[in-house]
């Protein structure tokens, strides 16, 4: 597990770092860049969130494939998934061109919103290719070689990192374009990332015998629909919950640009903390679903459980540093002897401490909702978060925010709660999946017989 989720967390590490990247580097230029930033990537996240929900679900099916060694199931499901991953480009690009009527309906105006729009309008070219490269990543991650990916995902967070530096500020002769620079900068590495798995996949022996690019235009519509059938309801889970944070932003907007920019950073604190568990559990999917293929019942149960206590354990450690020194981790990214930013600084600080309360309960959601999509189960899962998230989460950021007048503090205080009961609903879900039929071998009636096993 530790061998396939390393590469995979790294991966996911480069990933947050190219946004981190962003963040720091905007707030060099004062609190309305960092503001609009952030609010301009919070809607691009959501949008490319749901389309990653989706597409997450040919991870599954490949595993279950690989673990069936059904390699003609390989190939249809990545096949597939590419043809889905067209299907979403296009309405994805007009939601996030248009998101910045989304900060005006929040009732926000001015250089905030102008900023975000301007952000918006930049990072929308590289969709497609973000989309594209997903695939191809769950695709080798699902055969267990996720090196690549990290390789790829590292180098690329190092050329965001000296895009930005180029194009915010216009260094050595190249225009200082500000927020519309750390845009182009994610949009340029999207596109490189892409072509270099695809390059990838297309040399390397292992991959190069499914064939993946091949007779692409022949349709599959049972696998197509498959991939739409399991990935719906994981985009709409993982919406649910970025919309959440999306969703205390806006209501940060109605406190101030102050709050937003606290909430900002320690919004990017809490993500980079979460892209370990997640990683773990992303690890997790792809064993839970070869060992579901394999029809390896107490290697499901072992993968699962395996993936909790690394996720958990390492959210344990992060809790404990938010706690004890939440203003040293703060200052990685503000500087607090910076007197225009040190209302932010002290204010992301109280944030951060409150963020150390749910970081177990993240981490444990994020590892169950994985272990359960490798099942394939993830319509009740859904259900469970929305209701956690929504039902439960927001509507107490709201009361406390603002009808107990908590401000900020009321905010992340109703987000602990809402992860709290998600997390407790998930684990309770697998730990009855016996009883629930998850096992069932009905559900695993795509997959061929062993006996079958034979299309490469």
């Amino acid at each position: 597990m530790v061998g396939l989720a390393l590469p995979i967390v790294c991966s996911q590490l480069g990933l947050i770092a190219m946004q981190t990247t962003d963040v720091i580097m905007l707030a060099r230029l004062g609190p309305d860049y960092m503001a609009a930033g952030s609010l301009g990537f919070a809607v691009y996240f959501n949008v490319w969130l749901f389309c990653l929900g989706i597409l997450i679900a040919s991870a599954s099916l490949v595993a279950q494939a690989y673990g069936a060694r059904d390699y003609r199931g390989v190939r249809r499901s990545v096949r597939q998934a590419f043809w889905v991953a067209l299907t979403l480009a296009l309405p994805a690009m007009a939601l996030i061109w248009n998101g910045h009527h989304l900060l005006l309906w929040a009732g926000r105006d001015g250089a905030v919103v102008d900023h975000a729009r301007t952000y918006l309008h930049t990072i929308v070219w590289g969709i497609p290719f973000s989309l594209g490269f997903l695939v191809l990543r769950y695709f080798v991650s699902a055969l267990s070689r996720p090196k690549i990916v990290m390789v790829a995902l590292i180098g690329g967070a190092l050329i965001n990192g000296l895009l930005d530096y180029l194009l915010i500020f216009g260094h050595l002769g190249f225009p200082a374009l500000g927020v519309a620079g750390a845009a182009g900068a994610t949009a340029a590495v999207h596109v490189g990332l892409f072509l270099t798995l695809a390059t990838f996949v297309l040399r390397d022996r292992q991959f190069r015998r499914f064939h993946v690019f091949a007779r692409f235009t022949r349709p599959d519509w049972q696998r197509y629909l498959e991939v739409w059938r399991v990935g719906l309801p994981v985009g709409v889970t993982v919406v649910a919950e970025s919309g959440l944070f999306l969703s205390a932003q806006l209501l940060m907007l109605r406190l101030g640009t102050l709050n937003v920019a606290a909430h900002a950073v320690a919004l990017q604190i809490t993500a980079v903390a979460f892209m370990i568990p997640l990683g773990v559990g992303q690890a997790g999917q792809v064993r839970v679903g070869q060992h579901f293929g394999a029809r390896d019942v107490e290697g499901v149960r072992r993968a699962a459980w395996v993936a909790a206590a690394l996720g958990c354990g390492f959210m344990a450690c992060t809790a404990t540093l938010m706690w004890l020194a939440p203003g040293a981790v703060v200052s990685l990214i503000v500087d607090p002897g910076d007197p225009q930013l040190l209302p932010v600084f002290n204010l992301a600080v109280s944030f951060l401490v409150v963020a150390a309360l749910f970081q177990i309960f993240d981490g444990a959601q994020a590892v169950m909702s994985c272990s359960l999509r490798g099942l394939c189960d993830t319509a009740w899962p859904m259900a469970l978060a929305m209701t956690g998230y929504w039902g439960i989460g927001f509507v107490a950021a709201y009361l406390l925010a603002f009808e107990a007048g908590l401000g900020g503090i009321g905010v992340w205080y109703g987000l602990a709660l809402g992860l709290a009961v998600v997390a407790a609903a998930l684990t309770t879900r697998f730990s009855l999946r016996r009883r629930l039929g998850l096992l069932d071998r009905h559900r695993l009636s795509a997959l061929p017989s062993r006996a079958a096993r034979t299309e490469t």
